[in-house]
């Protein structure tokens, strides 16, 4: 199969890397799309995100409707093909979870059920192969008083800039074991997991698995990985404009190819709902053949 993530196809990658620079969003704004209604999109809005889609493995979509309804994320997944949740313990009985500040139970041990800050990841990175998450709906009801940020960066871009600093980044974080999330035996059903942070589906395309946290990751600790990590630590934390920040405000939501992402803190008013987003993780990639 020819892709342009083979590390041994120089002239693959090179026509995908001009073409992926040529495609980039300028800015956060580039990526937001207005809609009537997520759960119908008319053609024009659906080819709108579809182009955002293509050109970056997310888009950021705006709508009137403030509903408190997990429809709104399901019906919006359907449309692109994705219908596969990844009905994790914590999520709802729909498969799709309430991301807002639990003081009570056993979420609030987790940090998305908090009001912390979460470093960048990308979703499920601690889940089996058979359960990874490549497509995700965030879809936000209230937003908080303040703070609650995300920043967003498209994950082939991340590739690329790692690539071009230095392809022996990416043939480290492509072997099988550079990423283990030990055991977890409090839930008594996660065993240790070891992957790549890139890797390739069965049709080519990309995928990444990945999480800033220092605490219960183990990194292969050969030279070339620990080079890489620290590359992809700096390209994270650096002012490249390929890293877009965006508030969510009510009616609007995160569609993407399970992208890298951040959240920072924020705080709620004790005198109003408190902030409330719907989160649908998917075992599918986006598709867009409507």
């Amino acid at each position: 199969m020819s892709t342009p993530f083979d590390l041994d196809d120089a002239e693959n990658y090179r026509r995908w890397r001009e073409q992926k620079l040529a495609d980039a969003p300028n800015s956060a704004d580039e990526l937001v799309v207005e809609v009537r209604d997520p759960r119908a999109l008319t053609q024009i809005e659906y080819d709108a995100i579809a182009d955002r889609l293509r050109r970056c493995n997310m888009v950021i979509y705006a709508s009137p409707v403030h509903d408190a309804d997990t429809e709104i994320p399901r019906l919006l997944g359907l449309q692109f093909g994705l219908a596969h949740l990844d009905a994790n313990w914590l999520a709802g009985e729909d498969g799709i979870s309430e991301i807002r500040v639990f003081d009570n139970g056993t979420r609030q041990h987790y940090i998305p059920y908090t009001d912390r800050p979460i470093k960048w990841h990308t979703d499920g990175y601690y889940n089996p192969p058979d359960r990874t998450i490549r497509g995700m709906v965030l879809h936000c009801v209230r937003s908080a008083s303040s703070g609650g940020e995300n920043q967003l960066m498209d994950h082939e871009m991340a590739y690329l800039l790692l690539r071009d600093e230095d392809p022996r980044h990416i043939r480290a974080l492509m072997q099988a074991d550079a990423m283990t999330i030990p055991e977890r035996v409090d839930e008594g059903v996660r065993a240790a997991q070891s992957g790549p942070v890139f890797s390739l589906d069965a049709a080519g395309n990309l995928h990444m698995r990945y999480t800033a946290r220092t605490r219960s990751i183990e990194w292969k600790q050969d030279s070339a990985t620990v080079a890489a990590v620290a590359a992809l630590e700096r390209l994270l934390a650096s002012d490249t404009p390929h890293v877009f920040k965006a508030h969510l405000e009510p009616g609007m939501g995160l569609l993407c190819n399970n992208v890298l992402h951040d959240r920072s803190a924020f705080v709620d008013d004790p005198t109003h709902p408190p902030r409330l987003l719907y989160r649908a993780r998917y075992l599918d990639r986006i598709s867009l053949a409507r």
